[in-house]
């Protein structure tokens, strides 16, 4: 063996042989082969959700009775079932591109597919409209809960941005539109101006929401939010009596008026509101801070409390002894007895301010009983007092007893 591979023609009938070999395994096409086909393994795959696309006028048109999505089932070999279920790069679409307006019935088709794949589409057709597309203008009307808003506050009309917008739609759905309406979400108690975003609702007459293009779909609101208000003035009420030997000089508030808030028929029949203050134990000038006090039904009122300065005078005491008492209002035919008091006078007890307490004398008063309306026989009659409006009296007592009686002729 060694020796023929060592011999040159040897190595040379080798190579011959080897060349002829493989130009033999070598197809030719001019020859005649008989192909024999090994079939891989068939496979079948349902795919769920594939979405459908539509071929049509965008500009001019708009198309409804498309399905969103649609089940593709395909079959065919292995490697190429498996790899379109998991790649999804092949295409379920409806050409529309030369439809007519109107109701019509089309055909699901697949695109994008190895030809050595069959598809099924669940549904294969789709009953469709074609409808001119429209565009028009609407106002915006905003709406919100106002009965969130305190008692007392009322809203103005709210402010919508942009407050025209763009509706865009099958023309037999523009039509339909009957409210443009921009909901608002707000909280209780609000008693301020207020702004919000909210988006842009297209309903119908029975209140169902349209199927358009809102451009844009989102608007903001600002509703105007007012109290109900009302200057009224501040009336001052004494309570008790001041301590002896002082008199109350004045009482005066840094601010007379307060604003209050309410509903329209509380406010109307409100003309003010009070503080008090109790004198009983107010004995030298003194400034309180005393709340307001209102009426049931205003719920609000600024300020809410206020200063009393309150100046007092300091007084004295005297009595009046021996004050007659007059009769006034006795007609001429009539003649009247003072019965009690028996001497038909009384003593006055005054206090107030000592430096005119220190003046006064008995003709500073008129103490007299009226006796006008009073007819024959025994009576008992106040006592009245005129004197001056500065100082306090009593009387050591309040009536008196008087017998009236006609004249003899």
């Amino acid at each position: 063996m060694d020796k023929w591979m060592d011999n040159p023609w040897f190595i040379k009938i080798i190579a011959l042989l080897l060349a002829i070999l493989l130009y033999s395994s070598v197809p030719h096409t001019s020859s005649k082969l008989t192909d024999i086909n090994v079939p891989g393994e068939q496979m079948t795959a349902v795919i769920t959700n594939i979405p459908v696309k539509a071929y049509y006028d965008t500009d001019n048109l708009v198309i409804s009775g498309i399905p969103d999505s649609v089940e593709v089932t395909l079959k065919g070999p292995m490697p190429q079932v498996q790899s379109a279920k998991t790649l999804q790069d092949f295409e379920v679409y409806v050409d529309l591109t030369k439809a007519k307006i109107g109701n019509q019935r089309v055909k699901l088709r697949i695109k994008n597919l190895s030809d050595k794949m069959t598809a099924t589409i669940q549904p294969s057709y789709a009953n469709v409209s074609v409808q001119e597309k429209i565009t028009k203008e609407f106002n915006v009307d905003a709406e919100f809960n106002s009965s969130l808003l305190p008692a007392g506050y009322v809203a103005g009309a709210p402010i919508v941005e942009p407050n025209h917008i763009k509706i865009t739609g099958a023309r037999d759905i523009v039509e339909q539109i009957t409210f443009v309406k921009a909901t608002l979400d707000i909280d209780q108690g609000i008693t301020s101006d207020f702004t919000r975003e909210a988006r842009v609702q297209v309903l119908d007459r029975n209140l169902n929401k349209l199927d358009v293009v809102v451009e844009p779909d989102i608007v903001r609101v600002t509703v105007p939010v007012r109290g109900l208000s009302k200057k009224v003035p501040i009336d001052i009420i004494q309570k008790g009596t001041p301590p002896k030997g002082v008199s109350i000089d004045s009482i005066t508030l840094d601010t007379p008026e307060a604003t209050i808030i309410g509903s329209e028929d509380v406010l109307k029949n409100t003309d003010r509101v009070r503080i008090e203050v109790d004198v009983s134990k107010i004995s030298d000038n003194t400034t309180l801070t005393l709340p307001i006090i209102i009426s049931t039904g205003i719920t609000k009122v600024t300020p809410q409390v206020v200063k009393a300065k309150v100046v007092v005078k300091k007084q004295d005491e005297t009595t009046i002894s021996d004050l007659p008492v007059e009769i006034q209002g006795l007609s001429k035919n009539y003649t009247a007895k003072v019965n009690i008091p028996t001497d038909a006078s009384v003593n006055l007890f005054v206090n107030g301010p000592s430096s005119l307490i220190k003046k006064l004398t008995s003709k500073d008063f008129n103490v007299f009983i009226n006796v006008t309306k009073l007819k024959e026989g025994n009576h008992d009659v106040k006592i009245q007092v005129e004197g001056p409006s500065n100082v306090n009296w009593d009387l050591n007592q309040s009536t008196a007893n008087i017998t009236i009686a006609k004249n003899n002729a």
